[in-house]
């Protein structure tokens, strides 16, 4: 069963939902990171982007963010929701919801988890442009994928 702080959908998400899930009594602060899709990437214009998770390992692998902001930020709460599939241009990919009892801690763990969900969640991306289309690779853009899709084999 998946943790409703931690999932990746099929459906566009609701950035108000997510950030339900970590509003509470103790936290003075609530931030939200939005992931959304831009048309333009290095001058390129891009129609849409398709995502494609190895979903039982990306839900383990924001579990284990969720773990490490609670160990580094006191008194955290953090929801984290990642869409795949084919999304268009403005459409929202992932909503990242922290809180904490100040806003400083708040701001510095949901830039944290942003930036550790490139580095360790399976979740791939096609950009779909004018002229063509390709996998991009990993998150942090530094490995492309030459031939196929990046799920082969892996579900």
């Amino acid at each position: 069963m998946n943790n409703p702080l931690f999932e990746i959908v099929d459906k566009p998400i609701s950035v108000e939902e997510i950030a339900n899930k970590v509003i509470r009594n103790e936290a003075g602060a609530v931030t939200t990171f939005i992931g959304t899709v831009r048309e333009f990437t290095h001058g390129k214009r891009t129609l849409s982007l398709e995502y494609q998770a190895y979903t039982k390992m990306a839900v383990k692998m924001l579990e284990q963010i969720g773990k490490e902001i609670n160990e580094r930020w006191e008194m955290s709460k953090v929801a984290i929701s990642h869409r795949v599939g084919k999304l268009e241009i403005s459409e929202i990919a992932v909503v990242i919801a922290v809180s904490t009892p100040h806003r400083k801690d708040a701001y510095e763990a949901n830039e944290y988890a942003i930036e550790r969900i490139k580095q360790i969640v399976p979740i791939w991306k096609k950009e779909i442009w004018e002229d063509g289309q390709e996998w991009i690779g990993d998150q942090l853009e530094k490995t492309p994928y030459p031939n196929g899709t990046p799920l082969e084999g892996k579900e």
